[in-house]
Order: structure tokens, then C-alpha cells, then sequence
């Protein structure tokens, strides 16, 4: 009988340990990738280590016999910095996925090393929509958002509330530069004009000759093709011109909460953008941003921050199913069968090219006195359900699909 129990407790504790054992070096080691102490640090930086750490324990991955680590990294929003990150990461420290990498550029450098090496790369942070196009991977899932989708959700809402000729503002990299291509499409197809377009250095700090320049177009609207701290300076330095009061408009083309808060709302109050995720939407949303808060520094998570979550959630579903994380793309392929759920984007699915896909939402900045509290910030103008929100699947250009 003793033996026979002696048996028994071996094979449970085999059980237990068995997806551990068919982990590449026994471990799944997330590598979380991004601005730590830059412009883009408050919208991505160590809110999304918090947020793919809360995803591991969430799953309950140490329950299910799963041993999880992370690392995290600062690239500086420069890519040869990002790049040489990632290849010590894939090649010494054994890491399996890569996940957030804000800044187009590095995230593109990040998507090809990634596939030549058989990792996975999980893009909550970068919005260029060349990741699911031209530049697609079978070993990159983009989650959270991109440029077609902030395009086609901001400048729709604008050019249709007569808003028809645009000056555009734009970010001097493969981001601004994606997000302008994508809104002048838009505008265009709408029956709208562009007057014009300047490039901003990456990062900026004086905007005033470009804002002079902008202003001196007589464009009805002013399109912001920037993020983090370059549009809180921009919108900033556009008051102090006094270019809204002038009656021309600013059209913010990726706007976050915490740039919001940066801003104040007399500031932004009246912005309308596009965005994925809010943390006043539903009870869900509340409850991850009541728990994210208080660990970081009395800030709320952006769509950035949720989006790693869902992603990192999605990933340890699919090793699970798998039993391994050794092959990038099989990983990759599995996650595009399994249907995504989690308590922050619901249902979903991840299309062929890479792209995940979810509803989008139209926001407008509240005015001071409507909002009800600290980070009371959005109204919901419109819903764009999955099926509109993102690019068509043929219309990408990407090789992944037939």
C-alpha cells in the first residue's frame, strides 16, 4: 500500500509540474519592453510591467504548474537601443516574448528580430498599422491599437462635423508618419482638403514655428500625428497662441488618459479622439484600475497598460494549450485559433495578419465641470464595433493571408 501511495504523489506532483516541464528551459520569461523614463513613460513604462505581472497572476499560472518570470527593459524610444536589448534578451537571457514597445520604429526592429529568432511579440504600445501590413509577422500579434484605427475613427467624426481642410502636425518617425498617411487618406476620401503638413523632431519640446505655420494655413482643423508629451506641448503651446480661440480646431490623433491629466481639463476639455480601452466603462474596467492605481503612484491605466494585460492573458492561454513556448509561430498560430476573452477587451478574435480585433471607442474630453472626480475624464460619443474598427483584412497588404 505504501508503495502504491509513494506512486500516486509522484505522478500527482508529474501533474502538476508537467507544463513546466515542456517550458523552453523550464521557464516562460516575458521581456517587457518600453519607455521607463521618457515622454512616453507615464503612458507605458512601469505600469505595463504591473500590468503583465497582474496578468500572470490572474491566469494563476503558479496554480496551473506554470513558472512565469519578467524582465523589463528601457529602450529609450531609440531602436538601435531597443534592438540590442532584444537580441541579448532572445539570445543569452533566454527570454520567449517580447511585449508593449511603444515607438513605431523600435517596434518594427523588434517585429523582424523577433521573427528571425522564433520568439513572439506581443505590440500593445506601437500603433503603426505596417505591423499587421507590409511588415507583418507570423510571430507578431498586435493588440491594442493602431493608425487605421485611430485614423478612421478621429478624422471620420471630424470631417463629418465640418471639419474639411486639415493641417498636419506630425512626429518626425515611422509612427507620425504612419498616423498622417492613414488620416489624409480619410480626409481625403471624405471629401476633405489637407493645406498642409509639417514634421516635428522626435522628441520636441518648441513647437511654436510649426504651430505658427499651422495656424497661418487657415486649415479648419490642426491634426496632432504625435503622442505623449509631445502632444501635451503641443496642445499646450496652441492655447498660448491662442490658435483654438483664433477658431481653428485640434484634432489630438492618439490622446491618452494620462496625457489628459497632464493636460488638465480646461486644457483639453472638448478634445475628440479614439481610443480602445477607458477605465470608467464598466465594472471590470474599475476594479483592474482601483487595483493599478495605488501601485502606481495614484496614476490610471491607459489602453496601453490593458491591452498588456490582455495580451500577456491571451499568450499563457495559448502556451497552455500547447504545452510549450519553445516555437514563436506555433504559439502565434495558436493564439490566432483560440477565441480571446479576458475581462478587459471581453470577446475577440486574432485575425490572420496579426491584427487583434475589438471594438474602438469616440471619446470627447469632458469639461471641468462635468467630471465627477479625479480621472473622470471621457464621454462616450460613439461605439465602433470590431467589424469597423480596424483595417480590412485584404486591404493590409500582408503576406499571412491568402
Amino acid at each position: 500500500m505504501r508503495t502504491r501511495m509513494m506512486l500516486l504523489s509522484a505522478a500527482a506532483m508529474l501533474a502538476a509540474g508537467g507544463a513546466q516541464a515542456q517550458m523552453s528551459d523550464g521557464v516562460v520569461k516575458i521581456g517587457v519592453l518600453n519607455d521607463q523614463s521618457g515622454l512616453y513613460a507615464d503612458l507605458t513604462g512601469q505600469g505595463s510591467v504591473w500590468s503583465a505581472r497582474k496578468a500572470i497572476e490572474d491566469f494563476g499560472a503558479a496554480a496551473k504548474g506554470l513558472k512565469v518570470e519578467v524582465v523589463f527593459a528601457d529602450h529609450q524610444n531609440k531602436p538601435d537601443v531597443g534592438s540590442n536589448v532584444v537580441r541579448q534578451w532572445y539570445d543569452v537571457d533566454k527570454v520567449d516574448v517580447v511585449v508593449d514597445v511603444p515607438t513605431s520604429s523600435v517596434a518594427l526592429a523588434v517585429n523582424q528580430i523577433t521573427k528571425e529568432k522564433n520568439k513572439v511579440f506581443l505590440v500593445s504600445g506601437a500603433a503603426t498599422a505596417d505591423l499587421t501590413g507590409k511588415a507583418c509577422s507570423p510571430n507578431t500579434v498586435h493588440w491594442t491599437y493602431d493608425t487605421w484605427a485611430l485614423a478612421n475613427g478621429t478624422a471620420n467624426a471630424v470631417v463629418k462635423t465640418g471639419g474639411d481642410s486639415w493641417f498636419f502636425l506630425t512626429a518626425d518617425y515611422a509612427f507620425g508618419h504612419a498616423l498622417e498617411r492613414d488620416t489624409e487618406a480619410v480626409v481625403l476620401a471624405r471629401g476633405g482638403k489637407v493645406l498642409g503638413k509639417v514634421r516635428h523632431p522626435f522628441p520636441g519640446t518648441d513647437f511654436s514655428s510649426f504651430l505658427l505655420q499651422a495656424q497661418g494655413s487657415k486649415a479648419k482643423v490642426i491634426g496632432l500625428a504625435n503622442a505623449g508629451g509631445d502632444t501635451i506641448n503641443s496642445i499646450k503651446q496652441a492655447g498660448e497662441f491662442g490658435i483654438t480661440a483664433g477658431g481653428q480646431s485640434i484634432a489630438s490623433l492618439l490622446l491618452f488618459i494620462t496625457d489628459v491629466h497632464a493636460l488638465g481639463l480646461k486644457t483639453a476639455q472638448g478634445l475628440v479622439f479614439t481610443e480602445s480601452w477607458y477605465w470608467d466603462l464598466n465594472d471590470a474596467n474599475r476594479a483592474f484600475a482601483k487595483e493599478f492605481a495605488p501601485a502606481n503612484k495614484g496614476n490610471h491605466p491607459t489602453m496601453i497598460h490593458a491591452g498588456v494585460y490582455a495580451a500577456v492573458t491571451h499568450y499563457l492561454k495559448a502556451v497552455t494549450a500547447l504545452k510549450s513556448d519553445a516555437d514563436g509561430a506555433a504559439v502565434v498560430k495558436q493564439m490566432k485559433a483560440l477565441p480571446t476573452e479576458d475581462k478587459l477587451f471581453g470577446k475577440g478574435t486574432v485575425r490572420a495578419d496579426g491584427r487583434k480585433v475589438h471594438d474602438m471607442y469616440l471619446f470627447e474630453v469632458k469639461k471641468p465641470a462635468e467630471s465627477k472626480g479625479p480621472w473622470d475624464y471621457y464621454k462616450l460619443r460613439a461605439t465602433i464595433p470590431a467589424a469597423e474598427a480596424f483595417r480590412p483584412l485584404k486591404d493590409g497588404g500582408c503576406s499571412l493571408v491568402n
